[in-house]
């Protein structure tokens, strides 16, 4: 069975290579884009299984990118990524259809794993009952 593949997007290098070393551990292929442009262009051609997305980034932020994928991919599983809660970017990224939140400060992502193992399953029996 071929690895899921995850797509973090976050501006902060330190933080991106922290989760892609948890990921990989847990059996994940990962890509990591560091900027709002390039994480669309990879979501195009790397097609992941599930986008780890930072809320705020410079140039085009976490919540623009989220809705740019929604407009061409529903199903996708986006998490959003936030270092605080910011309660009115965290309604708008529900509104959105986040799939769901990852804190930065969290320095056990057990449970965001399982969740985004979870979305994923849900996300791949979707695209097979529809061919």
């Amino acid at each position: 069975m071929a690895k899921k593949k995850i797509l973090i997007v976050d501006d902060e290098i330190d933080f991106t290579e922290l989760m892609k070393t948890r990921l990989e551990a847990n059996d994940f292929e990962v890509v990591v884009a560091n900027n709002g442009e390039s994480a669309l262009e990879m979501v195009k051609t790397a097609r992941p299984d599930a986008v780890l997305l930072d809320i705020m980034m410079p140039g085009i932020d976490g919540l623009t990118v989220l809705k740019r994928i929604r407009a061409t991919d529903e199903r996708l599983p986006v998490f959003m990524i936030t270092a605080f809660s910011n309660e009115e970017k965290i309604k708008l990224a529900g509104k959105l259809n986040a799939s769901g939140f990852i804190i930065k400060a969290r320095h056990d992502i057990s449970e965001e794993i399982r969740n985004i193992t979870d979305a994923i399953d849900v996300a791949n029996k979707y695209k097979e009952k529809r061919g």
